[in-house]
C-alpha cells in the first residue's frame, strides 16, 4: 500500500508523492446503537447490516517536490479522507501511495496532546509521536515556544488552554521539523489574524526547501494566492485539476450554477407571505438578465429586469404595481413603483405583464429577497403582495467592482485637484 522513495537531492520537477487508482472503502451501520452492549449482541446476533460508502474512487495524481498543490471541494468530497491516506493515517482500500520524505500531516491542531499534561510535556510527546528523540526536541523547544508565544504559558496543563493557545503551540510543533512534505487540513483559519499571518509565512517559507505542501481549504482566495496548481474533489473522483485560478474559476462557477437551482426552488410564495384582496392577482414573477434569460444570479453592474404577470378579474382603474428590494435580514434598499416613476396605468382588465429595468444593479455581493406588489391608485385597496419571496443572489467574480463596505455601490466617479505649498490660493475658494 505505501511505498517510499529513495530520499536525494535531484532536480526540482522529480516526484514527490504518487498515488495510484487509491479508493478509501467505509463501512457505515444501517442503525446506531446506544451502547457497546446492544451493539455487540446485534453483532454476536449477525444482525448488524453494513452500507459500503466509497470516500475516494480510483484517485490518481502526482504532485512534484516543491509544489504547492490545493484541494478544493464541497464538505464530503473526499479532500479530508485524500490527505489522511497521503499522511499515512489512513490506510487506503485499495491503490498505491508512493511518497518521498519525511511527512508533516497538520490534520487536526492538538492530535496527539494530551489535556492533563503541560504545554512543556506535550511538546516532547508530540514529538515523540513524529520520530523525534528527546533530544532533538530539547534542541527545538525555545524556538517552538518563542513562535508559538507561550512561554507563560507553558508549564500550565493543557487543559487551561485556550484553543487559539493549543493552536498555536500545535501549529509551531508540527512545522518546526522542516519536512519534505506538508499535509495541511483548514488550519489557516484556526487562531487570531495575527497568527494566521505568522502561521502563513511560515508556510510559504518552506517553499524555498523545495517542500511539497498540500493545501485543503474553503477560502478559494487563499488557494488562488498560494497554489500552484489545484485539484477539485466531487464525491471521491476528480472533477478537475490544473492551474489554480483555472480550477478556481471552473470551482466557482459550479457553486453559482447550485446556488442558482437552490434559490430557483425557494422562490415560491407560502401563505403566509401573500395577502391582498385579489382584485389584481400577480400570477407569475420572473428575474432575468440582460440578455432576457431567467437568472437568479447577478454580478455587481449587471442588468436586472423584472417581470410581473397579472390577471385583472374585473375593470381596476389606474393601479399601482411596485416591487421592493430587501437585504436578507429584512432591511429595505428600495421600493420603486409605477407612480413614483410618473407611469400612470390605464384602467386593466384580463391578463398583461408589467416589466421594471434596472440598467445597472448596484448592490453589492450577498443575498438579497424581492417583494412584488398590485394596489389601487390611492394606495386604500391592496390586490395582491408578495413579501420578500424572490431570492437572488449578488456577486463579483470578476472582481470588476473593488469596492466591499455596504450594500451598493454609488457607481461615482473620484477627481482631484492639487495646490501647490507655494499658491496664494485659498483653499475652498
Amino acid at each position: 500500500m505505501f511505498e517510499r522513495f529513495t530520499r536525494d537531492k535531484r532536480a526540482r520537477d522529480e516526484t514527490a508523492i504518487r498515488l495510484e487508482n487509491i479508493s478509501v472503502r467505509y463501512r457505515v451501520p444501517h442503525e446506531r446503537y446506544a451502547t457497546l452492549k446492544e451493539h455487540t449482541i446485534r453483532l454476536l446476533q449477525r444482525r448488524v447490516q453494513y452500507d459500503d460508502f466509497l470516500a475516494l474512487r480510483e484517485v490518481s495524481m502526482t504532485m512534484r517536490r516543491g509544489e504547492v498543490v490545493g484541494i478544493i471541494g464541497r464538505n464530503g468530497a473526499g479532500k479530508s479522507t485524500l490527505l489522511k491516506v497521503i499522511g499515512r493515517v489512513l490506510r487506503p482500500t485499495r491503490g498505491r501511495v508512493l511518497i518521498r520524505g519525511r511527512v508533516a500531516p497538520l490534520l487536526e491542531f492538538g492530535a496527539g496532546f494530551h489535556p492533563e499534561l503541560t504545554g512543556r510535556e506535550n511538546i516532547f510527546l508530540n514529538g515523540a509521536i513524529l520520530g523525534f528523540s528527546r533530544a532533538q526536541m530539547q534542541a527545538k523547544f525555545d524556538r517552538i515556544v518563542d513562535f508559538a508565544e507561550l512561554r507563560d504559558f507553558i508549564d500550565a496543563p493543557l487543559r487551561t488552554y485556550s484553543s487559539g493557545m493549543v493552536a498555536r503551540l500545535g501549529f509551531a510543533v508540527a512545522t518546526d521539523i522542516e519536512p519534505d512534505v506538508l499535509i495541511i487540513d483548514e488550519v489557516l483559519s484556526v487562531g487570531d489574524a495575527a497568527f494566521q499571518l505568522k502561521s502563513a509565512e511560515r508556510i510559504q517559507s518552506f517553499r524555498a526547501t523545495d517542500a511539497t505542501i498540500l493545501l485543503v481549504s474553503h477560502n478559494l482566495a487563499s488557494v488562488e494566492a498560494m497554489c500552484d496548481r489545484a485539484i477539485w474533489l466531487e464525491r471521491g473522483q476528480i472533477v478537475a485539476e490544473g492551474a489554480a485560478s483555472s480550477v478556481v474559476r471552473q470551482y466557482r462557477g459550479d457553486d453559482t450554477r447550485a446556488e442558482a437551482k437552490r434559490l430557483a426552488e425557494i422562490t415560491k410564495p407560502a401563505p403566509t407571505q401573500r395577502w391582498g384582496t385579489g382584485r389584481i392577482e400577480i400570477v407569475a414573477v420572473r428575474l432575468k438578465n440582460a440578455r432576457g434569460e431567467a437568472a437568479t444570479i447577478f454580478e455587481t453592474g449587471e442588468a436586472l429586469i423584472l417581470e410581473m404577470d397579472y390577471h385583472a378579474h374585473d375593470a381596476v382603474s389606474s393601479p399601482i404595481f411596485g416591487m421592493a428590494i430587501h437585504r436578507q435580514d429584512g432591511v429595505q434598499i428600495t421600493g420603486p413603483n409605477t407612480a413614483f416613476a410618473g407611469l400612470t396605468l390605464p384602467t386593466l382588465e384580463g391578463k398583461g405583464t408589467v416589466t421594471y429595468t434596472v440598467p445597472y444593479l448596484p448592490l453589492l455581493e450577498g443575498l438579497y429577497q424581492v417583494s412584488v406588489a398590485a394596489l389601487n391608485h390611492n394606495d386604500t385597496e391592496m390586490f395582491d403582495y408578495h413579501d420578500r419571496c424572490y431570492s437572488f443572489r449578488v456577486i463579483n467574480s470578476q472582481n470588476r467592482i473593488r469596492e466591499r463596505f455596504g450594500m451598493l455601490t454609488l457607481h461615482g466617479e473620484w477627481t482631484y485637484t492639487h495646490r501647490p505649498a507655494n499658491s496664494d490660493v485659498a483653499f475652498g475658494n
